[in-house]
């Protein structure tokens, strides 16, 4: 018998000064403020991010030339506790239209105090990507993945009391 065990999430964590609802409000309309812009697909320089707030919805990124990458899509939103998105971009590091060989990141948002949020960032089903996918973890897990996002968008809250 050859039970595969799927490869480890990536988890991420950090906690901020901010009541959960402004967490959360800060992340969702305001993630085109951190997310890196090299984080580009596009071949043009990025004019905005844009995260559409429903079930359905998409992060994409629109270039200076309108040009547009939709590199997520909203599975869950449920303020201000969590959202759940898909990860639409292949080992290739291109944009990947095939729903069943994509990731899926969870970011859920725990209040700590009134005033301070923890924020746990949970990227999994890494492997449903196909051969290569242990660059998608590494990419995600390295200094320029997720502890790069998390920490630009904790330095954005607490820019934005």
């Amino acid at each position: 018998m050859n039970t595969r065990v799927p490869p480890a999430p990536v988890k991420q964590s950090i906690v901020v000064e901010a009541s959960i609802e402004r967490a959360f409000k800060v992340f969702t309309e305001e993630f085109g403020s951190f997310k890196p812009p090299e984080h580009n697909m596009l071949g043009v320089a990025i004019a905005e991010t844009v995260f559409e707030p429903w079930v359905g919805g998409h992060i994409y990124d629109r270039g200076t030339d309108g040009s547009e990458c939709r590199w997520a899509r909203v599975l869950a939103y449920q303020p201000p506790d969590r959202v759940l998105l898909s990860w639409d971009i292949s080992p290739q590091w291109q944009i990947e239209t095939d729903p069943e060989k994509t990731s899926e990141w969870e970011v859920r948002f725990t209040a700590e105090t009134p005033n301070r949020t923890r924020v746990e960032l949970e990227h999994r089903k890494l492997e449903r990507h196909g051969d290569g996918w242990e660059g998608v973890r590494d990419g995600v897990a390295g200094d320029q993945g997720w502890p790069l996002y998390l920490q630009r968008y904790a330095d954005l809250v607490a820019r934005t009391v």
